[in-house]
């Protein structure tokens, strides 16, 4: 063997070494000015133990208002929560019943760790599905309208698919189709590796810095400051960065487009005009491209309506919302 080759092993072998044992080297300190979720609840905040296998029931921060039919369940995006839907929650319970929800592993809900379930992961995107008919089925609702913004759109349309009989209309407000959520097969095989396993909080620890807030309006300052305090309860919360990186490494990728057509139920799509984060056009694209869809289009609007416009996007919800009476 030259004396290249066996530099080379030598080098080689030194990098393979530093990839599987330099992660559980690295110190992982803890989490600064984080607090239990107990201490951030809010006295008026309501919580429902949805069931789900091999779990004690998952506790899950509600928000319940109005009375009579439709029932709207309100759906948020990647890393917000159900104060999203704060301006125009009230607005949604004079048209009906509404229904607003934390997501795990966001808001006021559980932060599930791994060796709190002993049955499927309950951050895959089949669990997100099965969770959201447990809680219909907890608060007694047969069928609904989902609105669901970015993320939250998309579980939206997997539900309606999975579960058609529950699903009465959509409102899909930006919904991240064409830019598909979720990590491709590569990645989950790498996240869910025990080198990352340790290292995988701190990639969530960048989320905060990435500055996606900023992005997601089309006017960052007309964002009321109340709306932003809320949004950062999802980071103040015990062990918020080991529950999201459990969530991303069971994130698969799920392609939407091939089903688009089993979508026969009537559709609202919802876009603001300077949407940087699912661009204009691919929403114009999925009003087209789905069978039964209204579009609307915000004006100097960005990529959460339901912060930035929620005059606009009510108004276009109850001229839609006669499509659902039938």
């Amino acid at each position: 063997m030259s004396k290249f080759v066996r530099v080379l092993l030598i080098v080689l072998a030194i990098v393979l070494l530093l990839v599987l044992v330099g992660p559980f080297l690295i110190p992982i300190r803890p989490l600064p000015d984080t607090q239990p979720l107990a201490a951030l609840t809010p006295p008026e905040s309501e919580f429902v133990a949805i069931p789900f296998p091999g779990t004690g029931g998952i506790r899950t921060h509600v928000r319940t208002g109005g009375d009579g039919d439709p029932t709207f369940v309100l759906l948020h995006g990647f890393a917000a929560n159900l104060y999203t839907w704060d301006l125009v929650f009230d607005e949604f319970a004079e048209y009906g019943r509404v229904l607003a929800y934390d997501r795990i592993p966001y808001g006021l809900s559980a932060r599930l760790l791994a060796g709190d379930w002993s049955g499927p992961n309950p951050y895959t995107p089949e669990a997100s599905i099965d969770q959201l008919i447990a809680l219909l089925d907890a608060q007694g609702i047969e069928r609904a309208v989902l609105v669901g913004n970015s993320a939250g759109g998309a579980l939206a349309m997997r539900a309606a698919l999975a579960h058609p009989e529950r699903v009465q209309g959509l409102v899909l407000i930006s919904a991240a189709v064409y830019t598909i959520s979720g990590s491709p097969p590569f990645i989950a095989l790498i996240a869910n590796t025990p080198q990352m396993a340790r290292l995988g909080p701190l990639v969530a620890r960048l989320l905060p810095a990435l500055g996606l807030e900023e992005s997601s309006f089309h006017d960052p300052a007309a964002r009321p400051p109340a709306l932003a305090a809320k949004a950062a309860l999802s980071f103040q919360v015990d062990d918020w960065d080991k529950a999201l990186w459990e969530a991303t490494a069971a994130s698969d990728r799920v392609d939407l487009t091939p089903r688009l057509a089993e979508l026969t139920l009537p559709v609202l799509v919802v876009t603001g005009d300077d949407d940087r984060i699912v661009p204009t056009a691919e929403s114009v694209r999925l009003a087209e491209e789905l069978p039964n869809a209204s579009l609307a289009v915000l004006p100097a609007c960005g990529h959460v309506a339901q912060e930035e416009c929620p005059a606009a996007l009510m108004r276009a919800i109850n001229e839609w919302r006669v499509a659902i009476d039938d």
